[in-house]
């Protein structure tokens, strides 16, 4: 069972002259038929018509080839949605032999901290941990004997929001005959196309910024519009369809409808996350605001008040919240709080009164006087 042609969706025409803005909008659509549906319909079935190349719903799917398109064409490349950020991810790791050595970063989501820790732990996998923000510490760890297979990157980090240089490490990744891997979640492609800097490939947990609404859960691997591009896609399809890390067509439809505001939900919570982080840099309860200047997650350290511990006074914070949401995920329109060290999976390094803010789409005032309640309060 071949994977089905990206060129053999027959959709939206694309102008290279649209911004990503507009074709995030724009693609991903039935042609403009008269009497026809606006929106690409959710195809609800296991099979299909003998006689094409697509017969089998683990193969592939009309509604998940319009979100591909659109996705693929935001992060300039070729996309395959899986049934969550965890399996794209799982994908990826699946493209290296046994013992690969692998140069991930010290701080990342906590999912892929634990699937490396899992795997070195077996033997299957020789982790090197880096500060992703230290380029120098990055390429001694691809370099050293026996050299990187893989480099994971995020850019900014989970939590700590630690910010790479992408051109550099991922140059220096391909000197060595490494593979790169970036993880785009917290950036989107309206903000950040590692393709662009020579990634090999990108990977979103799409139920977070680009679908944006917490209602689904999906990922996406995207790789360049290139003959090993296309070699990495097949072989990533091939792993998929095997290991049935596919995902449902309604999930992949939602995506796709809460990826047409992906722009405006940025522009919002975006000039609201830029707004908190002046304001939290004043505020008497907060002893460090990480914020690399974009984006729409802050992570603040609270500090300890009346005789309460540091962990425990960034707890009280969350408790005492009515509009911020205390919850564990990030990217939806609904403002979110979470002190990141609650979960034993998270790092020892990242602070134990570090409150991760992923900041939503609502008045920045009413933010505001809930978070600065909570904080005095505490």
């Amino acid at each position: 069972m071949s994977k089905p042609s990206h060129t053999e969706r027959s959709s939206t025409a694309s102008s290279p002259s649209w911004s990503l803005d507009t074709q995030a909008v724009a693609l991903g659509r039935p042609p403009h038929t008269a009497g026809e549906p606006v929106n690409e319909p959710i195809t609800l079935t296991s099979t299909f018509h003998a006689g094409a190349d697509l017969s089998y719903a683990r193969v592939g799917n009309p509604t998940w080839a319009a979100f591909e398109e659109t996705v693929g064409v935001l992060e300039g490349g070729h996309a395959l949605a899986f049934a969550s950020g965890m399996a794209s991810i799982s994908a990826v790791l699946s493209l290296v032999p046994h013992g690969a050595v692998v140069v991930a970063p010290h701080h990342a989501y906590s999912g892929t901290t634990g699937i490396l820790a899992d795997l070195a732990s077996s033997g299957a996998l020789v982790v090197r941990h880096v500060d992703i923000s230290d380029t120098d510490e990055v390429l001694a760890a691809l370099a050293l004997e026996p050299t990187a297979d893989l480099l994971i990157a995020e850019s900014p980090t989970n939590p700590m929001l630690e910010v790479a240089d992408l051109p550099a490490i991922v140059a220096a990744g391909h000197d060595i005959g490494a593979l790169v891997m970036v993880d785009n979640t917290f950036a989107t492609p309206l903000l950040q196309r590692p393709l662009d800097d020579g990634a090999d490939i990108v990977i979103h947990s799409a139920t977070k910024y680009l679908s944006g609404h917490s209602d689904v859960l999906l990922g996406v691997a995207i790789t360049p519009d290139t003959g090993a591009g296309r070699a990495l896609s097949e072989r990533l399809h091939t792993h998929r369809t095997s290991r049935g890390a596919i995902p449902g067509p309604m999930e992949v439809w939602l995506a796709l409808r809460g990826l047409r505001t992906l722009s405006v939900r940025l522009e919002r919570s975006g000039a609201n996350a830029v707004a908190l982080a002046q304001r939290l840099a004043e505020h008497p309860a907060v002893s460090r605001v990480r914020y690399p200047g974009w984006g729409s997650i802050v992570a603040i350290e609270v500090a300890a008040v009346g005789g309460l511990t540091t962990a425990q006074s960034a707890e009280a914070v969350c408790d005492r919240t009515r509009l911020w949401t205390h919850s564990t995920s990030l990217g939806g329109v609904e403002s979110q709080i979470e002190r990141r060290r609650r979960h034993t999976a998270e790092v020892e390094t990242v602070p134990d009164n570090l409150l991760r803010l992923s900041v939503g789409i609502e008045s920045v005032e009413d933010l505001w006087r809930d978070l600065d309640s909570a904080l005095t309060g505490a």
